[in-house]
């Protein structure tokens, strides 16, 4: 962790002789995109630029990870409807299911959960009756 700032030292040197050691000790060589230039710079102003650019990191989702488990397993429930054989139904309920007891062992973030894993045998028994 960083010392504290020094009493009777600017803000502007102290910081200034931080970044200096940790040229020297090497800590900025071989970062991510050095030598090339920063992106959006010949673009207009605008504030939010970096929440636009951590929506396109995060492939466009700002949902916290309970939520998006959440749409994974609406999302694999109606798979599982579609699916063209039984054991495909129980593939796609069992990796979902998988996903749904790690979140239940290891808490994510975000809203709460409210799911439990499906019961495989029954929704097995509902595609059976649909076809």
């Amino acid at each position: 962790m960083t010392e504290r700032k020094p009493a009777g030292v600017g803000f502007e040197t102290w910081i200034e002789r931080q970044i200096r050691e940790a040229q020297e000790r090497g800590e900025f060589e071989g970062l991510r995109g050095a030598g090339k230039p920063l992106a959006g710079l010949d673009q207009p102003h605008d504030e939010l630029w970096w929440v636009k650019e951590k929506l396109r990191r995060e492939e466009g989702t700002a949902l916290p990870p309970t939520l998006l488990l959440r749409k994974e397993a609406a999302d694999a429930r109606e798979a599982a409807g579609r699916a063209s054989s039984e054991a495909e139904v129980r593939r796609i309920l069992g990796e979902v299911n998988a996903k749904i007891e790690d979140a239940i062992r290891r808490p994510m973030s975000g809203p709460p959960l409210n799911l439990m894993p499906f019961d495989v045998e029954h929704v097995v028994a509902v595609w059976r009756a649909s076809r």
